[in-house]
């Protein structure tokens, strides 16, 4: 959205991008077991600030799943 707003317009492939990138989100997100609210901060992140949101996203799951490896017993 933030890239809408400084562009004073929405291209359509923006927009569609952004609808993948929320359906991504929705897609990572929903087999986990996170609050309610975690789960929201992420998509409206993602909403907000598009691609670089996304990203972050899959790095901190990235992130998370390899510390939880470390603690799992062999």
């Amino acid at each position: 959205m933030i890239v809408f707003v400084v562009l004073g317009h929405m291209p359509l492939i923006l927009l569609v991008c952004l609808i993948g990138l929320l359906w991504l989100t929705w897609v990572e997100l929903r087999g986990r077991d996170l609050d309610p609210t975690v789960k929201v901060w992420w998509g409206l992140l993602v909403f907000l600030t598009h691609v670089p949101g996304y990203l972050a996203l899959r790095a901190w799951i990235a992130l998370s799943g390899r510390r939880d490896g470390e603690h799992r017993p062999a």
